[in-house]
């Protein structure tokens, strides 16, 4: 009885480390490297996944400062891998639009306005493939909306 029970309690353990994924500085994986956590649409300062550390929020499309869902605390709006100022739709409110794996300026997708390359969890900057110009890295999943949450908060 108690190996099931233990192994139910490892089996849950596991899921819920599985479902975070951690942000780090730069190309480190140390844990005083962590920059912010990411369950569940929600980013966390640093390591935690306490309610009162959230620092933005992911719903429908929309990025939220901290663990509100007002209209007045929309930070960004994404659509069509465009990420739009507020809750604007408005072509001349686009701030970046990721396709591709680049993070490219406005609404442009010309080589000379990339701001940012995302390649196996690392985001580099401009078109750089330098392990030095890697602004962060994640190891986990994050959705696209996730993870603009993220760049907000790294480029606060």
């Amino acid at each position: 009885m108690k190996k099931i029970i233990f192994t139910l309690l490892l089996f849950c353990s596991t899921c819920t480390m599985l479902a975070q994924t951690y942000v780090y500085n730069g190309n480190s994986n140390f844990t005083n490297d962590i920059i912010c956590t990411v369950e569940d649409g929600k980013v966390y300062n640093g390591d935690s996944n306490f309610r009162l550390d959230i620092i933005v929020n992911v719903q429908n499309s929309k990025i939220y400062k901290g663990n509100f869902n007002f209209i007045k605390d929309i930070i960004a709006t994404v659509k069509d891998g465009k990420v739009y100022r507020k809750n604007s739709f408005f072509q001349g409110d686009i701030l970046f639009n990721i396709q591709n794996g680049m993070i490219y300026r406005g609404n442009s997708i010309s080589s000379f306005d990339v701001i940012a390359r995302i390649e196996d969890g690392k985001v580099y900057k401009g078109r750089s493939n330098f392990r030095g110009d890697i602004l962060f890295n994640f190891d986990g999943e994050l959705t696209l909306e996730e993870f603009v949450a993220v760049w907000f908060v790294v480029h606060q």
